[in-house]
């Protein structure tokens, strides 16, 4: 975390919405039915059914999804020294206001999808909600992108620090 400096905006958002948690409730029904009708009920789940060990193996690992989800949530954090983002438990990205050349908040498609996404429009693109973000373009060519639900408040702080670099 940043130590000794002034923290100018900070928001943490996590997965939220309603219809992609039950998605993934519904993807986990699938093999908690399976474990239940096949080992528990001992009658063959399916036509052609899986071995045990195979359904447990897909139970802990739609479980381990869905622990992963519940675990995600997106930090941003703007110091007068850089922007950090960091998208736990997956990337953890600082950049200075010096490596910057643009910063402007933009309405995008919610066809950018949510999570972690490379090879957008908009570069990398870190978002959990929403259709708003700050946009940066780098001076290197990178964009980077940051969902927010406090664009109005982060658009201004982020122009004010352009100003000042």
């Amino acid at each position: 975390m940043v130590q000794n400096q002034e923290v100018l905006f900070k928001e943490e958002q996590r997965f939220s919405q309603w219809l992609i948690w039950i998605i993934v409730l519904l993807c986990l029904s699938i093999p908690t039915y399976g474990i239940i009708q096949q080992i528990i009920l001992k009658k063959p789940f399916g036509d052609n059914p899986m071995p045990d060990f195979a359904l447990i193996i897909l139970f802990f690992g739609m479980l381990l999804l869905c622990l992963l989800l519940g675990l995600m949530k997106l930090r941003t954090l703007i110091t007068r020294e850089h922007i950090h983002i960091r998208f736990i438990p997956l990337a953890n990205k600082r950049i200075t206001w010096r490596e910057i050349k643009e910063a402007n908040i933009v309405k995008y498609s919610p066809m950018i999808g949510y999570g972690l996404r490379i090879w957008t429009p908009y570069g990398t693109v870190y978002n959990v909600k929403g259709t708003k973000g700050l946009a940066l373009i780098l001076k290197n060519g990178k964009k980077v992108m940051v969902g927010t639900q406090r664009f109005r408040e982060m658009e201004e702080i982020a122009q004010r620090m352009m100003k000042k670099v």
